[in-house]
């Protein structure tokens, strides 16, 4: 499929329109708009303008997702709380959250967050490089819709869970760890389906027991249960499956016990009649203020080192480089920051139709000329 590319500012203030278009207040729509466009900026284009559509508007519209966001302490101590998203916009509770956590971790050294009754707050990375631009280290991580089977079996039963950890250091880039515990996630599946492509063997395991391809198949069956995403190092424990299988665990307990939310089957969006119902996700953010310890300036430092000690370490046979986290994301950035969002068919379509049925008529995109 061919992609056009958008400018980052037409994208930018499109997405943010459309967003209060239907029903998001002007300042948490610019943050929904600025975590879900800096996943392009990233080259993370499974949680870009590809999930713009299905995963926000149309659960605006079907009434699952609140547009308007109300965000509610329900306990605090001065280093963490506990908040009630009721179901809004996942980005701006995602924002506010950590926003706590940071001002906690100012005061006192560390700070922890923990949310109930969330939707997908977009790439779980802009949370941790919320605390990076302060100087601190971010942790955070999210249950999801059931999909991943546990090692040895072939029911999902956890979701994509990310376990995200970013830190500062004295390169022109932090380190950034941002990835599900499952081998891939449903966002590349169905960047995978946009673009008729099958899916790696070894990523999806079938109710059967046998590794599936067909990826329109598996969006499918991940629904009914009739296919499982493998865990991270993959299907059994050769390659260390239960590994993967474990961090998804604590992953779900912390998105769940401690704020008391739901977990496992319980966000699978499904109702007892089959109706579409509110996901209830839970976060969880932890800010660690770096001069809480021997200092910013000493931590980069040490941080740093680290990773050029890696990077400089003996290469396999036939492979250029080694990277460390986060830095083919910053490439991506440098090759993008003065062009734009690239956009395939099957979105160019999507974003249309959002602008016609919300009568944004000053938007005209470059595919149109």
């Amino acid at each position: 499929m061919a992609k056009i590319v958008v400018d980052w500012k037409t994208i930018t203030d499109f997405v943010r329109d459309a967003f209060i278009g239907v029903g998001v207040p002007e300042k948490d729509a610019e943050i929904c708009a600025d975590v879900l466009i800096e996943s392009d900026r990233r080259g993370i284009e499974s949680h870009g303008v590809n999930r713009f559509k299905p995963i926000y508007i149309d659960r605006i519209k079907a009434g699952i997702q609140n547009p308007v966001t109300e965000f509610e302490i329900l306990r605090e101590t001065p280093t963490t709380a506990v908040a009630d998203g009721h179901d809004g916009m996942g980005q701006a509770i995602g924002y506010r959250a950590t926003r706590m956590a940071i001002e906690k971790a100012k005061k006192y050294g560390m700070g922890m967050v923990a949310v109930r009754n969330s939707c997908h707050y977009g790439i779980a990375g802009y949370y941790a490089s919320m605390c990076i631009n302060e100087g601190m280290i971010g942790i955070t991580g999210t249950n999801a819709r059931p999909s991943i089977a546990p090692t040895f079996g072939v029911e999902n039963m956890l979701g994509t869970n990310p376990l995200t950890i970013g830190f500062p250091t004295d390169e022109e880039f932090p380190f950034i760890i941002d990835c599900a515990t499952s081998i891939t996630q449903r966002g590349k599946l169905e960047y995978f389906s946009r673009l008729n492509m099958p899916t790696p063997k070894g990523m999806v395991i079938g109710r059967d027991g046998t590794a599936r391809t067909d990826t329109d198949g598996i969006l499918k069956d991940l629904n009914t249960g009739e296919a499982a995403l493998a865990p991270l190092g993959g299907i059994g424990e050769e390659l260390g499956g239960y590994k993967g299988y474990s961090y998804a665990t604590v992953v779900e307990v912390l998105s769940a016990a401690l704020q008391q939310g739901s977990y496992l089957k319980m966000l699978s969006g499904i109702g007892a009649s089959g109706e579409k119902v509110p996901y209830h996700l839970g976060h969880f953010f932890i800010a660690i203020d770096t001069e809480a310890f021997m200092g910013l300036d000493a931590f980069k430092k040490t941080a740093g080192d680290i990773l050029r000690a890696l990077r400089a370490s003996e290469k396999a046979p036939g492979a250029e480089r080694i990277y460390t986290a986060n830095e083919k994301e910053y490439e991506v950035w440098l090759q993008r920051k003065d062009s734009g969002v690239p956009v395939n068919e099957a979105v160019q379509k999507e974003l249309i139709a959002v602008r016609d049925d919300l009568k944004l008529t000053k938007y005209k995109f470059p595919w149109e000329d």
